[in-house]
């Protein structure tokens, strides 16, 4: 018993050692940044807390958005990528329990290949295995700790996916819109230009003009002619693009909102506190890798030193396998120490190797925050100068049709010549189309500022999972709540996991059908 008593000491003091964990611990890293962006005249803009796509008020983009974040396929790859990565926090975190196996053999003894035929020497076992290698030094919890913060990586992964989708989704929307609007406009031209062409025609045959201007108007219509299948080009490559970004084959795509009938938002929100880049997911996806890769230094510091396992062996032997289980149980218990001890550096490189990996990724996580800095700043500053170029170009718009309208007048009455009219239509149709271009690129700008801060809440669903998670039993006004890189729904409830083992042995069975089908098939 005393005995006994010794194995039981030694194995409490082994665990008691195993709080022990090499290695640098995680530290947020501290980046000093600016308090305020450029024009900062306004500190706060509670806009930017809404799913900003709505703030143009148009039902047609809010559809292809929700549609968008529900079939697009890197959605569906970002959201597998958390599934690994669950999985793979799962997997690592069963390294610290004993593991246990079973061990049976049957053998004939035989010396040099002659067997003992008078007496043969038989050996039949079975035995259950037990092996546990104490995480003396931390090694499976860092490799946890690296694991869990990848997991985290791969949430915040999903989120900069979707918070692209949606960009790209509305900037094509807006580009679709502007391709249709100069469309129209060149179709009008035209028609306007072939109906100039038929009254010069005319007045060429009276002899009142000359054949000079019957080949510039002819000129002029050619100008607005060869300006549509341009356009028809680019609206049938965005609305693939679209569909595509929907999850979906290309094809045609009805959208009955005009581009100038799409609102700009009242105010930007210049000024904003440079906090709000903590919300930005590329930014806490690369916080994240950095946690990971330095919980990766503890591995390795880790595999420098001995570990330490208990072993043990419970089970039966015999001559014969009839008398296997009539015999005697016997067992082995034992402590197991494996230490490296000369490797010519080895071990020494490999935390080097992930020190240096850990100091990339730090840099990494700085060189985002600066270029975060240089996305915002730079959206300020595109749409302060497309708000100046748009009302240029609102008064040239003006001003040109008013001078297209009095040349055509001033010529038909004979007061001036075609070239004063051809410059007018030139001028007239190039600021139409500046003017629908403009007004794009500043919606466009819009929603590079809106995606530059890190945008917002995705889901009604994903606001609703936040209150239960974090309020359950308080009265939350949904209206007024900051998404602050909150983590919702990246731990299963007891009935998600329930559902998700429903669903995945649902899914093997699919498949299992599915492989027996192709067999028979080609049989």
């Amino acid at each position: 018993m005393n005995n006994y008593l010794k194995i039981y000491y030694i194995i409490f003091l082994l665990l008691a050692f195993t709080s022990c964990a090499v290695g640098p611990d995680y530290h947020k890293p501290e980046v000093d940044t600016p308090e305020d962006f450029r024009f900062a005249d306004v500190k706060s803009d509670s806009i930017i807390n809404l799913r900003w796509w709505e703030i143009f008020v148009d039902p047609t983009l809010d559809s292809l958005i929700v549609t968008a974040l529900r079939e697009n396929k890197n959605v569906l790859i970002a959201a597998s990528r958390i599934e690994q990565a669950r999985a793979n926090l799962g997997y690592n975190k069963a390294d610290y329990g004993p593991k246990f196996g079973i061990s049976a053999s049957a053998a004939n003894k035989n010396i040099f290949g002659v067997t003992h035929l008078e007496d043969p020497i038989n050996a039949f076992t079975a035995f259950g295995v037990v092996n546990w290698e104490l995480d003396f030094w931390g090694k499976y919890r860092r490799s946890t700790e690296s694991a869990k913060a990848n997991m985290l990586a791969s949430y915040y992964g999903k989120r900069a996916v979707e918070l692209q989708l949606i960009s790209d989704v509305a900037i094509n929307y807006f580009k679709l819109l502007d391709y249709k609007n100069r469309l129209r406009i060149a179709e009008n031209t035209l028609k306007i230009r072939d109906t100039a062409l038929q009254i010069i025609q005319n007045r060429f045959e009276h002899g009142y003009t000359h054949l000079l201007d019957v080949d510039q108007s002819v000129i002029q219509k050619s100008i607005a002619e060869v300006s549509i299948p341009e356009f028809k080009k680019n609206i049938a490559f965005t609305e693939n693009n679209l569909r595509v970004l929907m999850g979906r084959f290309p094809d045609s795509l009805s959208v009955p909102q005009g581009i100038l009938e799409i609102n700009t938002p009242i105010n930007i929100p210049s000024g904003i506190p440079s906090d709000l880049l903590s919300r930005r997911p590329d930014i806490l996806q690369s916080r994240e890798l950095y946690r990971a890769q330095n919980a990766r230094i503890g591995v390795a510091q880790a595999l420098r030193f001995p570990s330490v396992s208990l072993t043990g062996l419970l089970g039966l032997t015999s001559n014969e396998v009839n008398n296997l289980l009539s015999n005697g149980l016997g067992w082995d218990a034992g402590v197991n120490l494996l230490s490296p001890l000369f490797e010519w550096g080895k071990n020494k490189r490999r935390v080097e190797i992930e020190r240096e990996k850990a100091k990339q990724s730090i840099l990494q996580y700085e060189n985002t925050i600066l270029n975060a800095f240089r996305e915002v700043d730079n959206a300020l500053v595109n749409i302060q100068s497309l708000k100046e170029s748009l009302k240029a170009n609102e008064r040239a718009y003006k001003a040109a049709s008013n001078a297209g309208h009095l040349s055509r007048q001033r010529y038909y009455q004979g007061v001036t010549s075609y070239l004063e009219v051809i410059e007018s239509q030139r001028q007239e149709f190039e600021i139409q189309l500046a003017y629908s271009q403009n007004y794009q690129q500043l919606l466009t700008a819009y929603v590079q500022l809106y995606k530059s801060l890190g945008g917002g809440w995705v889901t009604d669903e994903e606001i609703s999972r936040y209150i239960n998670d974090y309020y359950p039993a308080t009265e939350i006004n949904r209206d007024t709540l900051t998404y602050r890189g909150e983590t919702v729904g990246l731990y299963l409830t007891t009935e998600e996991r329930k559902a998700k083992k429903k669903a995945d042995k649902a899914q093997r069975k699919l498949e299992k059908e599915q492989r027996k089908q192709e067999k028979a098939s080609k049989k």
